[in-house]
This record gives C-alpha cells, structure tokens and sequence, in this order.
C-alpha cells in the first residue's frame, strides 16, 4: 500500500488493511437507508439512473369472495362464472430469496494506493448487503476466495448469515495478507465453479471484484448462472490504477504477480498505466453487456458510506 497522504478519513475501527468484526458489524445499523421505500443501493450506484434491479414477484396465495375496496385487476372470473358471486386472487409477495455473493480478496484485490486496499472495501460492501438482504427477509449466503483457498456460506437467514459471512471474510483477508508471497492455488474461475454449484435457482448473484482474473473462457459459466439467476457485478477500483496519483517521483509498486519501481514523475508512466486500466475496463464492460449483467462501481479511496451518500444527494 503506498504511503499517499490520506484526503478522507477512515471508516470506524478500519485501518484499511486488515479487517476486523467490529468494523464491518457497522454496517448492521446502516440498512435503513436502502430499505423500501428508498431508493435502491444499485440506483444509487447508476448515479440514481433508472435501475435495471427486478424487484420482487408475487406468489398467487388464495381466491376469497370479493370485498369492497379489492383490486378489480385480482379478480377470478373462472371462479366468478363458476359460483355465480365475484371472487378475487390473493397474492403474497415473495420472500427468502437466496442473495448469493461471490468476494474477491485475491492477491490483485490486496493493493490500494490511498485510503484503504481494494479487498477492505469489497469486505465493507459485502457486509452491506448481507445485512440489507437479512433485512428484507432473505437468505445470504457468500462464495469467498482469496487465491488460496474458498470458502462457502450457505445460504442462511437471520444473523447468522452475515455473522457467518463477517468471520470468513475476517478469516480470509488475514490468510491473504500473511501468504503474498505464496503461488496462488485458486483463480476467479474456480470460484465461479463453486458460486455455480452452490447457489440455487432464482438467486440473486453479486460479483464484487476488480475482475483482473476475469477471461472470457468465464463466459461459458456465467451464461449459465445468468439462464436461471439474477447477476449483478461490482467491479472495485484504485486510482492509481487509472494513473490518477499526486505522487511525483519513483515508488515500488505491486501488481498481481510484478513489482517494479516507478517513475510517477513521468507523464508517460502515468499515461500507460491509464491506458493499461482502460483496455481492462473496456474487456469488462464488453463481457457484462453481452451478458446483459449490470455493472458497478467502487472506489477503494474513499469510505463507502460517502461514495453511496455523495451520489444519493446527486
């Protein structure tokens, strides 16, 4: 992580490399925002735009003769016609739809320039949405790997879902953290694998990744996650990634599995590596639209309560 000097603080107990219960518990008393009738996490992350999330369906409960102040839309007119008296369709919504996560904390996803690592802040989102989808009476369950191992949640409601969620994650970003230099055992599509034959059908799927892993021999997995399943992709970035950096002069810099020194003095070095940033961005993009899954995005220099709040107020 690059010594920058920090131009937002922090959040609570986070000390933007490690990650700790405390830290992501937070996110526990924040789900009131999101929670209807507010506006969607995924429509604040469109910049408030028209979300392409499906909302819930509902499930056909029982006929009952017709009262005063019914939907007319409801009513049976087989049963009507049938009885000789109006009949109306009673509905219930849907409820514990499986929210499956798949986490990345691979070695790629451990580097940030400013705030915190990319890895945090994927954490910090997941813990999010596991307790907003608890919140509204779903299951969460979470496929969560590191390079070296992969962990699975089942699909759980209550609090032990993110409890559960919470300590694997805490669990996984310490083994990441201690093991940078140990060869990766793990990649993105051995994930996927799991996620596959984890998640059941009719889930609602989350990627939360940089997707430096992502090759299109993924895309054979993810049409087939997408046939029966709702996918949405969370792509974590860090500016100096995209050559954004006030830093001028040579640094060590880690990526992936090279390290060199850098000359961010150079407009040039700074240029590559947007150019580099933008070819990735580009195949990424490419992939989610030909597989119509929508695609976000994070930032791992600043909090993420600011980033959902700034574009709330947008």
């Amino acid at each position: 992580m690059s010594k920058s000097h920090l131009t937002v603080a922090l959040p609570p107990h986070s000390d933007g490399v490690n990650v700790c219960l405390a830290e992501l518990l937070q996110y526990k008393n924040q789900v009131v925002r999101w929670l209807p009738p507010a506006h969607s996490i995924w429509s604040q992350l469109n910049g408030l735009h028209q979300s392409r999330h499906k909302g819930r369906g509902m499930n056909f409960s029982e006929v009952r003769p017709y009262q005063a102040g019914d939907d007319i839309r409801a009513i049976d007119w087989r049963v009507t016609a049938r009885t000789g008296k109006t009949h109306t369709k009673l509905f219930t919504e849907e409820r514990e739809q499986p929210v499956m996560l798949l986490i990345d904390l691979s070695r790629s996803m451990q580097f940030g320039s400013q705030l915190m690592l990319k890895s945090v802040q994927a954490a910090h989102f997941a813990s999010l949405l596991s307790w907003l989808a608890i919140s509204e009476q779903d299951r969460i369950g979470a496929v969560i790997y590191n390079g070296l191992n992969v962990n699975e949640c089942k699909p759980t409601a209550r609090q032990q879902g993110p409890l559960h969620i919470i300590n694997k994650l805490i669990e996984s970003q310490q083994l990441a953290l201690n093991s940078l230099e140990q060869p990766q055992q793990f990649n993105f599509s051995d994930a996927l694998k799991r996620l596959h034959h984890l998640c059941s059908k009719g889930s609602e799927i989350i990627v939360i990744s940089d997707f430096n892993q992502l090759s299109l021999n993924d895309k054979r997995r993810l049409t087939q996650l997408r046939q029966h399943n709702r996918i949405q992709f969370v792509q974590i970035h860090d500016p100096l990634e995209q050559g954004q950096t006030q830093f001028r002069g040579y640094e060590h810099v880690a990526d992936k599995e090279q390290s060199a020194w850098l000359n961010f003095s150079s407009k040039k070095t700074r240029d590559s590596l947007s150019q580099q940033y933008l070819t990735h961005q580009n195949f990424v993009a490419d992939i989610a639209k030909s597989l119509a899954i929508p695609l976000h995005y994070l930032s791992a220099a600043e909090p993420l309560l600011q980033q959902l709040t700034t574009r709330q107020r947008s």
